[in-house]
């Protein structure tokens, strides 16, 4: 399935942001201008420039144009909460190598406990899996996640070891618009100390996601642990004035 084009455009000027092309402070080129480039409608050049606006990469100026914004290096690694891109994001923003090994992998019924801590009704059927993410070759992300079977078909080992979003938008053809996500600081767990490199913390931060299919359907809940010393989560404020 063909990414949207203004996906395709986003990701572009993003690119061009990050990689300096387009240089903080000053302007980007005019609407006008990137529908030439892009051969594509002024509203998906807004559309594309609308989601950099949310993500804080620039600030539109009524009447003058769009700014790109100062971007701050000081964290690690920087991650939107509203961001899907996950460890592509990090990987493409940063010289750094990303790698996933998957620790555990089954398939199980959601009883009532399950059902209310996910939001899946009882008696889905889910895979349920354990994946700790490597990045520069330390284990800093243990992601611990539920995926309706009767979504994301034939699920396995191989397709989590790379991307599972890709196999559901790309080999599934199916649309994820939205995920609403918590953000919070618990004590480590036993299996955070296990295998994370959490050096002398005792504690994690995590992200909770219930994730959607165009249809309304949830398909996935995710709790997303990391290390507190490598991640800033991050989300861009606009004054409404």
């Amino acid at each position: 399935m063909p990414k949207e084009k203004f996906t395709s455009i986003y990701e572009a000027l993003k690119d061009n942001i990050i990689q300096k092309k387009y240089q903080e402070t000053n302007m980007l080129p005019s609407e006008l201008s990137l529908v030439e480039e892009f051969h594509c409608s002024r509203n998906t050049i807004r559309r594309a420039i609308a989601q950099l606006n949310s993500e804080g990469y620039v600030q539109s100026i009524k009447g003058k144009g769009v700014v790109v914004l100062e971007m701050n290096n000081a964290a690690p690694f920087n991650l939107s909460i509203s961001n899907f891109s996950g460890l592509n994001i990090i990987t493409k923003n940063k010289d750094v190598s990303a790698a996933t090994s998957v620790l555990s992998f089954e398939q199980l019924m959601i009883d009532e406990t399950l059902s209310q801590k996910t939001g899946f009704k009882t008696g889905s059927e889910v895979y349920h899996l354990h994946r700790l993410r490597y990045i520069n070759n330390e284990p800093l992300i243990l992601d611990i996640n539920y995926f309706l079977c009767d979504v994301v078909k034939d699920l396995t080992v191989e397709i989590a070891q790379k991307s599972i979003y890709h196999y559901i938008q790309h080999d599934l053809g199916l649309k994820i618009p939205s995920s609403r996500r918590m953000i919070r600081v618990e004590k480590a767990t036993q299996e955070d100390m296990d295998v994370l490199a959490l050096k002398d913390y005792n504690c994690v931060g995590v992200i909770i996601s219930n994730t959607f299919i165009e249809d309304g359907r949830m398909f996935e809940y995710t709790e997303s642990r990391h290390t507190p010393d490598n991640f800033t989560f991050v989300e861009f404020a606009q004054n409404q004035k």
